[in-house]
């Protein structure tokens, strides 16, 4: 008696299909991560030469607008450094989604002077003699911090997927204003707790010392008031 011995179909491989809202999600986040990675030309070689940009100066003449005339003596300069560290998050999302961190190095100066055009007459008594001379001067002021775009620079910025995407549709989207804005008051704030006013008063005294000196006074007082 024979027995037959029948052999079990293999089993079929499913295929399962991907559905479509699971492609368009693929898709969407291979493109932001090319756009994201930051491709640079270099990783193909010769790319970069081939399509690179050329700068082209097409400004039109300056023109000048007003003249004023100066009655400030710059008598002393301060140079400052700040390192401005700016966050600005979401209430209701978290930083990976939407925030900004921007690390800024500001670098600036601060001048101080002291305003000879507000002198009056009443404000300089010269004996008979003509070699003793008593000036009553202004007190030294500060002038507007100036940032060096040359010595100033992002560290690194930190941005959220949303703000990332609006970068692409935004006119700037490197703007530094925020942080520029913040290392400039930072800058004032420090001149303002400096010496550099004091220091402005004592080169104007030596300033004018000297060069009433030069002109033949013996005695040079020089006092400072509001």
């Amino acid at each position: 008696m024979t027995t037959s011995t029948k052999q079990r179909p293999e089993p079929m491989s499913v295929r399962r299909r991907t559905p479509a809202w699971a492609k368009a999600v693929i898709a969407l986040v291979a493109v932001l991560a090319v756009l994201f990675a930051g491709l640079r030309l270099s990783v193909l070689p010769g790319l970069r030469d081939l399509f690179g940009m050329d700068t082209h100066d097409r400004s039109g003449p300056v023109l000048l607008r007003s003249i004023q005339d100066m009655s400030r003596y710059e008598a002393a300069s301060g140079t400052f450094q700040v390192v401005v560290d700016l966050e600005r998050d979401s209430k209701y999302l978290p930083s990976a989604i939407r925030g900004t961190r921007t690390l800024y190095v500001g670098a600036g100066t601060v001048d101080a002077y002291v305003d000879l055009g507000r002198v009056g007459r009443q404000d300089v008594t010269v004996d008979a003699d003509r070699t003793s001379a008593t000036l009553r001067l202004p007190h030294a002021a500060l002038g507007k911090p100036t940032l060096d775009p040359d010595r100033s620079y992002a560290v690194s910025k930190q941005r959220g997927l949303l703000d990332r995407i609006g970068d692409l549709f935004s006119d700037n989207p490197n703007s530094e204003r925020a942080v520029q804005k913040l290392a400039v008051r930072h800058i004032g704030e420090a001149a303002k707790e400096s010496e550099l006013t004091a220091r402005a008063e004592t080169n104007t005294t030596a300033m004018l010392d000297g060069l009433l000196k030069s002109l033949g006074f013996k005695e040079v007082k020089v006092s400072y008031g509001t």
